[in-house]
């Protein structure tokens, strides 16, 4: 059986021999670059199975790489493996067609179940950037861009989620375990965020963005 193909994308050629080292057990890395250019041209040039680049890359960095990527080759799938930590970043990758997301400093542990998911067709995003998600709104079929949205905190999703779920102020504040007066508030505060006046565009707001089924 024909091991998966993987293009790998990083300037720093320790990376490189690391993800290489790790990847060889399952799979086939058929070629690298050292800058997104030069990614984009392999990737169109080998038609690997996956790609796996950093976020800073010299001339053409990792963003717009992979957008070009998936502008060219829209089967490859996407992984970045790198040392941004900003949720920023992570939606924006996601946003662009990017299905996964793991640090540099989880590559053993996290690398070969990382790739094997977005080979899978699912999406994957480290641990480490899920702090403050709730486990439920994560689903590995659905891109989960807008969980990393630096506009809404990690409770004003919760209490979204309530909200579009028809639950009350009240059941919200017995569920969270605060009072009524902090649900009104983060209520209002959402509203205020996403330029939203009633509940019913809340629920709106939540089931096209995964907050809720």
């Amino acid at each position: 059986m024909l091991k998966p193909r993987i293009l790998l994308g990083d300037d720093h050629g320790l990376i490189i021999e690391g993800l290489r080292s790790v990847l060889q057990r399952e799979f086939e890395v058929v070629g690298v670059a050292s800058n997104g250019r030069d990614l984009v041209t392999e990737a169109e040039r080998l038609k690997p199975d996956a790609v796996l680049l950093d976020v800073s890359m010299p001339i053409l960095n990792g963003i717009e790489a992979a957008r070009q990527i998936r502008a060219l080759a829209p089967r490859i799938k996407l992984l970045f493996v790198t040392q941004k930590a900003d949720r920023e970043y992570v939606q924006a990758a996601l946003r662009i067609g990017v299905s996964g997301y793991i640090l540099k400093q989880s590559l053993v542990d996290e690398l070969i179940p990382a790739v094997r998911e977005v080979l899978a067709g699912h999406y994957y995003v480290t641990p480490l950037l899920r702090t403050g998600i709730p486990e439920a709104l994560l689903n590995p079929q659905v891109n989960p861009a807008d969980l990393f949205d630096p506009t809404l905190t990690p409770r004003q999703r919760e209490v979204l989620q309530l909200v579009a779920e028809g639950k009350s102020n009240k059941e919200i504040a017995v569920v969270l375990e605060v009072s009524i007066k902090t649900v009104d508030y983060h209520k209002g505060r959402i509203m205020e965020e996403l330029g939203l006046r009633t509940t019913a565009e809340l629920t709106r707001y939540a089931i096209q963005h995964g907050i809720t089924g």
